[in-house]
């Protein structure tokens, strides 16, 4: 699979993509019919706030998980690093009543936790978790948790 030349361009297509379509990705190409979520970060420089697609897992009611694979690039990308200076964030997700939007507290799995939630990776989405052997460093997996509804 080839990444687009200009990611940034990439990713807004994606974002007005997935808003214009109540979450369904419809543009044609690699991520059509994917499950996104849509994840805010506020830039540890900038304070700006900064909004990338990707893929997650559902681990339980009011928990999302997240990987930080940047594609098994060596470093990790620059939203797990926005998390890791501010950990509130918002996600916009997609349900059958529509876009769930809400605030949400993020840390970094460590432990039993990030074994038990690899596993989940591996298990759905293998060719993702088969990154963490095309890199050194240990890719981070992000859990995400409700801390509200609709951001202030």
């Amino acid at each position: 699979m080839s990444l687009p030349s200009d990611m940034r361009a990439f990713n807004q297509s994606v974002v007005e993509n997935f808003r214009a379509n109540g979450g369904e990705i419809t543009m044609e190409g690699m991520l059509k019919g994917s499950d996104l979520v849509l994840l805010t970060t506020v830039g540890r420089r900038s304070g700006r706030q900064h909004i990338v697609p990707l893929g997650y897992l559902i681990d339980g009611a009011d928990r999302i998980v997240l990987w930080a694979s940047n594609m098994a690039a060596a470093e990790h990308p620059a939203w797990y690093r926005n998390i890791l200076a501010n950990p509130q964030v918002i996600i916009e997700r997609p349900t059958p009543a529509g876009i769930d939007l809400f605030t949400g507290t993020a840390h970094t799995a460590a432990g039993a936790e990030r074994e038990r939630l690899f596993r989940m990776l591996e298990e759905r989405f293998p060719h993702m978790a088969a990154h963490q052997q095309q890199t050194e460093r240990e890719i981070p997996l992000v859990v995400v948790e409700r801390v509200s509804g609709l951001p202030d």
